[in-house]
């Protein structure tokens, strides 16, 4: 069961973001990492029972791949999603006045753009620097050699967790194959996605509980 201080650790990383958007490559950069992946192609390995409801979704991903999934207007669509998902539980005067904490003269709407581009530009530079190492041309091409192994074992169980536990944002994330690559946005998303799963589940007062703390920590709302 969420406790307050379950609520109060969401509103302290979504204040976080807000606050330090900067920081959001640091977030990226540690959980795009090759051993990681490679973790989860071993698990993938020894988990025969879904080996063919994997392998039907290695055909979809391999789909999206082909359709470009992985360059930045997706990414940043995705990311973009998710915060129109937020916002709907906020108001207008709380959008503002929470993303107007960090820049006064930039709309609250503006400056959540700004921090879905800051998410996108930081999974699209992880990419690139692991297409370097691994000595790829192209982006495209080292994703596509990866998302064969680990990586795509890692998308489809991130996949498979979203659908179960955040249901509300699966389904908005699925019907683009977004979900696909929310992985790649998880570490930075994930708070807003808790949050929005507070508010289907436990009601508006619980959501309105995390905003009041997140404003209490960006001194707004007053």
């Amino acid at each position: 069961m969420m406790t307050a201080g379950s609520l109060g650790k969401i509103a302290g990383r979504i204040a976080d973001i807000i606050l330090s958007p900067e920081t959001i490559p640091g977030l990226i950069n540690g959980t795009l990492t090759i051993p990681l992946d490679l973790g989860y192609l071993a698990r993938g390995f020894f988990d025969t029972d879904n080996r063919f409801a994997h392998q039907t979704q290695r055909i979809r991903m391999a789909q999206a791949i082909h359709n470009d999934i992985l360059n930045y207007n997706h990414i940043i669509n995705a990311v973009e999603l998710i915060f129109e998902k937020f916002n709907k539980y906020l108001t207008i005067h709380q959008q503002d006045a929470v993303y107007r904490a960090v820049v006064s003269s930039v709309a609250g709407r503006f400056l959540a753009a700004k921090i879905s581009a800051t998410i996108a530009g930081a999974v699209l530079a992880r990419l690139s620097f692991i297409s370097a190492k691994s000595g790829a041309r192209a982006t495209s091409q080292i994703a596509m050699l990866m998302l064969i192994g680990g990586m795509s074992e890692r998308s489809i169980r991130t996949s498979e967790s979203l659908a179960n536990e955040d249901p509300e944002v699966y389904e908005i994330l699925r019907p683009h194959d977004y979900d696909l690559t929310y992985f790649l946005i998880e570490p930075a998303v994930k708070p807003f996605v808790d949050a929005i799963h507070i508010a289907v589940t436990r009601g508006q007062s619980a959501f309105d509980n995390i905003m009041n703390i997140v404003g209490e920590k960006l001194s707004v709302f007053q």
